[in-house]
C-alpha cells in the first residue's frame, strides 16, 4: 500500500521540481507593495479665505474638492461664524466681527467614515480699512480680465467714504474709469515675450505684451517703469493682480499637466519679477485659477466633444493645488494668494441658456452654456474675493 506524502516532505518536492525547472519559489519571490488606490475624494483649501462687513463671502464644497460627483459625501464646515447649505458655507460680516476665524471642512462617506479634511482661517478685516488712501492697482490677466466685469466691479466697491481712493491702471478701457490689462485667450508666456516690432504705441501696444519695450539695442524687454510712466505717472502700483491659467492649461491631460504648468510658472516668475524689480513694496495678488461651470452642458455648448468639464476641473484644481504650494507662505515677499476659487457659484453664476429638452419634446430644460466664463454676477463674486484681500492688506497698514 502506497503510504501519502507527509506535508513536509511534499514542500521539499515542490522546492526541488521548482529549482529544477528554473522557477522561483513562492518563498524567496520579493514581496511587491500593493498599488494604493486613488483617494475618492481630494480637498483642497486656501490658507486664509478674506472677508469684509456687508461683502458675502462663500465657499462652494465642490470648487474645493475633486471628485465626480460631491453629492456622494458629506461635508462638515466646522466654524463659529456663516451658515452651512447643502452646497455651500455663506457668511457676509458685520462690524463686530473683526478679526480672524477657524474654519475647517471634513469630509464623510455614507457610512459617516472620515475620508479627509482641510483647515484655513477667515480674516475679516474693517469695513473702513484703508479710508481715504490713495492708492493704484493694476489687473492682468486672460478673457476673464478682458470682460471688463470684475475689474469694474472692484472700482465700483471701493467708492465711498469708507474706501481707499483706488486708481485703476492699464491701457485696456473698455469701461470708463476701469482700466486694465485683460486680453482674451492669453496666457503667463504671452505677457512675458509677446512682442510684435514696428507697432506703434497707442496706448496699450496692439498685439504685443503691454510690458515689452524696445531696448537700447532694439530689443525687447520687459519694462515695468516705463509701463508706468504711461500710465501711472512713474509710479509703481501699490497693487497687481494676476488670473492666468486658463490658457495655459486648458487642453493638457493627466499626463501634460505638470509640464504645462512649468512652463506657465516658468514666464509667471519672470511677471512677479517684474513687479518686484521695479517696487518689492507692491503688494501682489495671484488669484488661484477659479473652477470651471458646472454642468458638461456648458462644455458642450462651446466645444462640442473636444473637452470635457471633468478634465478641465482635475487641470484647475492640479493648478490651484501647485499655486498654493508654489507661492503660498511668501507673504513676507508681499506675493498672496487670493482665494477667487472658493467663492465662486459654479452653478447659478455662469450663463444658461432655456430650450427643448430635446426634438420630441416640448418641455423646456435650463442648461449652463458657457464652459469658462461666468456670467456677470459669478465675475462680481471674483471682484468680491479681490476686494476683500485689498481690505486685509490695507488693515494690515493701519
Amino acid at each position: 500500500m502506497r503510504m501519502p506524502i507527509r506535508p513536509q516532505i511534499a514542500s521539499l518536492a515542490t522546492l526541488a521540481v521548482a529549482v529544477c525547472l528554473g522557477a522561483e519559489p513562492e518563498a524567496t519571490k520579493p514581496k511587491v507593495a500593493p498599488v494604493a488606490a486613488p483617494p475618492p475624494i481630494k480637498l483642497l483649501l486656501p490658507p486664509v479665505i478674506y472677508a469684509v462687513p456687508g461683502v458675502e463671502m462663500n465657499v462652494y464644497f465642490d470648487n474645493v474638492s475633486l471628485t465626480v460627483n460631491p453629492a456622494n459625501y458629506v461635508f462638515d464646515v466646522t466654524c463659529n461664524r456663516g451658515i452651512q447649505q447643502n452646497e455651500r458655507w455663506s457668511y457676509t460680516p458685520t462690524g463686530k466681527t473683526i478679526g480672524q476665524f477657524g474654519f475647517s471642512i471634513a469630509v464623510r462617506n455614507r457610512a459617516n467614515e472620515l475620508l479627509t479634511e482641510a483647515k484655513s482661517m477667515i480674516r475679516v478685516s474693517p469695513k473702513n480699512a484703508g479710508a481715504g488712501r490713495p492708492v493704484s492697482i493694476l489687473v492682468i490677466g486672460d478673457s476673464l480680465t478682458a470682460a471688463s466685469v470684475y475689474p469694474k466691479h472692484v472700482g465700483e466697491l471701493c467708492q465711498g467714504e469708507d474706501n481707499p481712493k483706488l486708481k485703476m491702471i492699464g491701457s485696456v478701457r473698455r469701461t470708463s474709469g476701469y482700466p486694465h490689462e485683460g486680453y482674451g485667450g492669453w496666457t503667463a508666456q504671452r505677457f512675458a515675450t509677446l512682442w510684435k516690432d514696428g507697432v506703434a504705441r497707442t496706448g496699450a501696444k496692439t498685439g504685443g505684451s503691454p510690458f515689452l519695450y524696445a531696448g537700447a539695442d532694439g530689443k525687447p524687454a520687459l519694462d515695468l517703469g516705463k509701463y508706468c510712466e504711461e500710465f501711472n505717472g512713474g509710479k509703481a502700483p501699490d497693487f497687481v493682480t494676476i488670473l492666468l491659467g486658463c490658457n495655459d492649461t486648458f487642453s493638457a491631460t493627466d499626463e501634460t499637466i505638470e509640464a504645462r504648468i512649468d512652463i506657465m510658472f516658468q514666464h509667471y516668475d519672470t511677471l512677479l519679477e517684474m513687479i518686484r524689480s521695479l517696487s518689492k513694496d507692491t503688494q501682489i495678488g495671484c488669484l488661484l485659477l477659479v473652477p470651471p461651470a458646472g454642468t458638461q452642458d456648458a462644455f458642450g455648448a462651446n466645444y462640442r466633444c473636444s473637452q470635457t468639464r471633468w478634465q478641465y476641473k482635475r487641470n484647475q484644481f492640479r493648478v490651484a493645488e501647485r499655486m498654493m504650494a508654489h507661492y503660498g507662505g511668501r507673504e513676507k515677499e508681499n506675493i498672496n494668494l487670493i482665494p477667487a476659487n472658493v467663492n465662486l457659484d459654479c452653478m447659478h453664476n455662469y450663463p444658461s441658456r432655456t430650450g427643448k429638452a430635446n426634438s420630441r419634446s416640448e418641455r423646456k430644460v435650463t442648461r449652463l452654456a458657457n464652459g469658462v466664463h461666468p456670467a456677470a454676477e459669478g465675475y462680481r463674486q471674483i471682484g468680491d474675493s479681490i476686494y476683500c484681500w485689498l481690505k486685509a492688506c490695507l488693515a494690515a497698514k493701519e
